[in-house]
């Protein structure tokens, strides 16, 4: 049998659904196998920008100063 191929988007759609359908971010979060910070962020992201800022990565945001770019 071969091996399943899973992405991250798809995963992040789904652990998102679950989330909107109520279940508890703990649960999910263990049973995707992500800790509760990053499933924190994602649900976050999902929140402040859509389903595109939940498809970022999980890690830091990266701020550019506009000042910085107008040099």
């Amino acid at each position: 049998m071969p091996w399943m191929e899973k992405s991250v988007m798809d995963e992040r759609i789904k652990f998102i659904g679950r989330l909107l359908s109520g279940e508890k971010i703990a649960q999910i979060c263990r049973e995707f196998g992500i800790s509760r910070v990053t499933g924190h962020k994602i649900w976050n992201r999902y929140r402040e920008d859509g389903t595109e800022g939940s498809m970022i990565a999980a890690g830091p945001r990266i701020n550019i100063p506009t000042s910085f770019l107008l040099r």
